[in-house]
């Protein structure tokens, strides 16, 4: 081994030696675990997301395929259809041409190239994260296998009456002229204004006030609504307004949607161009009137002098119109929130537009019913509350795009406008009979993405037809996923697999929590705080990561805002920390279903514990390597050695006690504890008398370096689901050491927890001896000692077992401890002046006398006691400024709370030491 840890080689030679061999693949076993990726975009990079649902997935997989189970992680990725669309669009637009010049079929040829030569950049990141899955089996959700089955379920539930076309509200992105779906929508905090117009009553009685964030909508009111229960306007039931500038009389209507408390209690309906308006207008029967084109410009259906205009001219128009007619009462500023598209960026309208739906409603009853009965466990079980929520209340399915790329729906028209579904043109014609003079034509529309991946589960593994890998793998174990997409994926993963197979597409679905910043706010690119994961593992300098977190595209002044953050947070770029401490520090932050505050820091931690863990691993093979044991010599165990093999044991079973039930952040805590202080710190010092004493016997130096293999060999595969790339390297030395013939440590058995190892009496005289050490290090680190000044030692309080334990240990007490001598005081002995600390029951005591200068200790601790009590007065005055309080980040004020906290413990304890010293003159 190397004398220092160099990740980056490592890994990168590590995974290629992996998937060249193809250690990936199932392997046969005893039962089976699969997991299917959830397909991340064609056109996506690794975002911080992605990295901690990654890692969660490839420490499950490792871990059971150690187990000797058959274990599939089917990989693939989504083919994103307006992600996609728009990249290729943006590139034929700088080649000056466009999608419409190209034609339909020429544009789709121009998207597969795309994908070809640049479509494979997740993909590589997900290597570099370290991904044990089956690139073997990577499916595309264009595939020709995957488009089979979107066709076949497409054409299977039109023909059951579970999917139809209809006229209804959709979101509609008035930039990429399509329907979009509820996640594509980006809901923004904006300020505003609320408009009060004036309806005129038609029989000229008064008017009544209505108010409005949109006035552009009112072209297309149907009613006026006020609550049932409002007294103020129950006289005007059954009347009508004159609607303003469009003169069309609309009726004054109650309904239990209308929030008296709101405006004046009158509120305008657009049954077109609201969701909410489209509710009442359905109870009551308004007419539905759309005043927008495709391009949310104003349509036919409104007055000459506004058609055409762009809805935000309108909306001026509409505005002035009102003022000069006399009918604007007032104009509120508004705080108002604006739904836009997360890849146009324009304001999304609520659109009246004909699109395919499925029948959720009908859908949903075995879904729901699967996880009531169990058969499909949700990790955190809250989540299940959710679920049911959503399915409980799901509105049909909104599944046809206005696009180009994608799955063109199989449905074919004739000139009549008569539908007729089926898989191509020939088929639809001998199915319905048609004559050759029937002119038809296919529908322009593809599906959802969402709908090609609700299939994911069983399409992947080649359903419609009947495969091994069908039969073997599904239901799946388990889905890893957000809780942000438990509707619009998860649930409709359920739904269709329950319909065309029979069963859940899963056995369990592990919700974890979203990736925050270390203040808590959510990563975006316009806060400035977007980490890239291969940057942490890598690194990159300060220039090249303010340069990818602004573009020429950014206002000036936001570019200057993220580029001050980033100098303030990474003023020397980002280290690489490699792959291995990128993924520990999402497994400790990994508490079922929270969101996590990521924090660097933590990964210097883990950084440094891959250290701790290659500089142990290369004592042992300096202390172990070319020491063959005498087969003649029996070996004999230390009780240092049957307390870490004890422990091994008991770690063992907490680890695997936490993964099974997805807490990843214990079983990462448990093996962090082991190593480093158990292993690292406490069993590598307890062995160091016995390896380094030239006397030392046979029989006891062999069981020492044999523990010494036997544990870390074990650690490396405990470890290796977590950190698999330091553990690979460091085991190919060790295993031959510990008498292991194989390839490599992912192929490697689980380690089986040992009952005869386990040892409740070692682990109890270890913990005695531990605290004791520990005890006369709290003294030394109080009293400022060098670690090299030898000390006597004097115990109270201990009985006749501790005084069997301090002769039997006094050797390794003098080596670890430096310790000259130890004696137990009896209950008449008056102990002499002396600094002490607890070790359980017994009092440890340091005569102090010739050990230290009590005047420069006193001297030493009043200065520290004067720069804590200036922190503490600082920070008190911080915080009793009102202003600070109400105006700073909530976490910023914890935070200096916190100091607060250490200030004045800090404080507490150099008053106590200063006391205990003043007592010894």
């Amino acid at each position: 081994m190397e004398k220092t840890f160099s990740p980056g080689d490592i890994e990168t030679r590590w995974y290629k030696e992996w998937e060249a061999k193809g250690y990936f693949a199932p392997r046969g076993g005893d039962g089976y675990f699969s997991i299917a990726i959830p397909p991340p975009n064609v056109t996506g990079s690794l975002h911080m997301g992605h990295g901690f649902q990654q890692a969660i997935m490839d420490a499950l997989v490792r871990y059971h395929r150690m187990r000797g189970q058959d274990t599939l992680w089917q990989v693939g990725t989504d083919h994103a259809g307006i992600a996609t669309q728009m990249v290729v669009e943006r590139q034929l637009q700088d080649q000056g041409t466009s999608r419409v010049a190209l034609g339909r079929d020429a544009f789709v040829e121009k998207v597969w190239e795309w994908k070809a030569e640049s479509g494979g950049n997740i993909t590589r990141q997900l290597r570099r994260l370290g991904a044990s899955t089956d690139w073997s089996r990577e499916r595309f959700t264009m595939d020709p296998g995957l488009s089979r089955a979107v066709q076949k379920v497409f054409i299977d539930l039109y023909e059951e009456g579970l999917i139809y076309r209809g006229q209804r509200l959709v979101n509609w992105d008035p930039k990429f002229h399509t329907a979009i779906s509820d996640l594509e929508v980006v809901q923004e905090e904006e300020k505003g204004f609320l408009w009060h117009f004036r309806y005129p009553l038609s029989d000229g009685s008064g008017h009544v006030v209505v108010a409005t964030t949109r006035p552009e909508t009112m072209l297309g009111d149907a009613a006026v609504a006020v609550s049932p229960e409002d007294s103020r306007y129950q006289h005007l039931l059954g009347k009508t307004v004159t609607l303003p500038i469009v003169n069309r009389e609309i009726p004054i209507i109650a309904d239990e949607y209308v929030d008296p408390e709101f405006g004046s209690g009158c509120v305008k309906i657009t049954p077109a161009h609201d969701f909410n308006d489209y509710a009442v207008g359905q109870r009551h029967n308004l007419p539905m009137i759309n005043v927008f084109t495709p391009d949310a410009a104003i349509n036919h259906e409104a007055p000459a002098p506004y058609r055409g205009l762009d809805r935000f001219e309108a909306r001026e128009k509409i505005i002035s119109e009102f003022d000069a007619r006399g009918l604007l009462e007032k104009v509120d500023d508004h705080t108002l929130k604006v739904p836009r598209g997360d890849r146009s960026g324009v304001v999304i309208e609520p659109y009246l537009t004909p699109q395919w739906y499925v029948d959720a409603k009908k859908m949903a009853g075995p879904a729901i019913a699967a996880v009531e009965s169990g058969d499909i466990e949700f990790v955190p079980k809250q989540w299940e509350n959710t679920y049911f929520a959503w399915m409980r209340d799901i509105q049909d399915w909104c599944i046809s795009r206005q696009l180009w790329w994608g799955h063109r729906i199989p449905a074919w028209y004739d000139d009549a406008g008569n539908v007729y579904v089926g898989e191509d043109e020939p088929a639809v014609r001998e199915q319905y009979s048609l004559s050759p003079t029937v002119g038809l034509h296919q529908d322009e529309d593809v599906l959802d993405t969402w709908f090609s991946s609700a299939l994911w589960t069983f399409s992947t593994l080649g359903w419609p037809e009947q495969h091994a890998e069908l039969s073997r793998f599904h239901p799946t174990s388990v889905l890893v996923t957000g809780f942000d997409i438990i509707f619009f994926w998860v649930a409709r993963m359920i739904m269709m697999s329950l319909h065309f197979l029979g069963e859940a597409p899963f056995k369990a679905v592990y919700v974890h929590g979203l990736v925050r910043d270390g203040d808590g706010q959510k990563m975006s690119k316009s806060k400035g705080n977007v980490i890239d994961p291969i940057d942490l593992i890598d690194g990159i300098s300060l220039d090249d990561l303010i340069a990818k977190r602004t573009s020429s595209m950014m206002q000036p002044q936001l570019a200057r805002k993220i580029e001050k953050q980033t100098r303030r947070h990474f003023p020397d770029g980002i280290t690489g920390y490699g792959t291995d401490a990128l993924r520990f520090t999402f497994y400790s932050l990994a508490s079922t279903g929270r969101d996590i505050r990521f924090d660097i820091g933590r990964m210097e931690g883990f950084r440094n514990f891959c250290n701790k863990l290659w500089n142990a691993a290369r004592y042992v093979l300096m202390n172990c390597e070319g020491h063959r044991s005498d087969p003649n010599v029996a070996i004999e165990l230390t009780l240092a050695d049957r307390w870490i093999l004890s422990r091994l044991q008991q770690t063992t079973t907490e680890f695997d006690r936490a993964i099974t039930q997805y807490r990843l952040d214990r079983a990462s805590q448990v093996l962090y504890d082991f190593i480093w202080n158990e292993y690292c710190d406490w069993y590598l010092e307890l062995s160091k008398p016995v390896l380094w004493d030239d006397n030392s016997d046979p029989a006891i130096l062999a069981g020492t370096r044999q523990t010494l293999v036997q544990v870390l060999e074990t650690i490396l595969r405990l470890l290796h689901p977590l950190m698999p790339f330091i553990t690979e390297e460091i085991w190919q030395s060790v295993a031959p050491l510990a008498g292991i013939d194989g390839e490599t440590v992912m192929l490697q058995p689980w380690p089986a927890v040992n009952d005869a190892q386990i040892e409740p009496d070692a682990e109890t005289e270890i913990g005695w001896l531990k605290g004791l050490i520990g005890a006369l290090r709290t003294i030394r680190a109080e009293a400022n000692l060098a670690p090299g000044k030898e000390l006597d030692v004097v115990i109270r309080n201990g009985d006749n077992e501790d005084q069997i334990r301090l002769d039997r240990h006094l050797p390794l007490l003098k080596k670890l401890a430096k310790v000259t001598s130890v004696k137990l005081l009896s209950a008449t002995d008056d102990p002499p002046p002396a600094l002490s600390a607890l070790c359980g029951a017994l009092e440890v005591l340091v005569p102090m006398e010739g050990v230290i200068d009590l005047d420069l200790e006193l001297g030493r601790i009043d200065k520290e006691l004067a720069r804590q009590r200036s922190e503490a007065e600082r920070i008190e005055k911080k915080l009793a400024n009102g202003s600070f309080v109400d105006k700073a980040p909530a976490q910023v004020v914890d935070k200096e709370r916190a100091k607060l906290d250490s200030a004045r413990e800090a404080l507490e304890s150099l008053t106590a030491q200063r006391k205990r010293i003043e007592q010894l003159r």
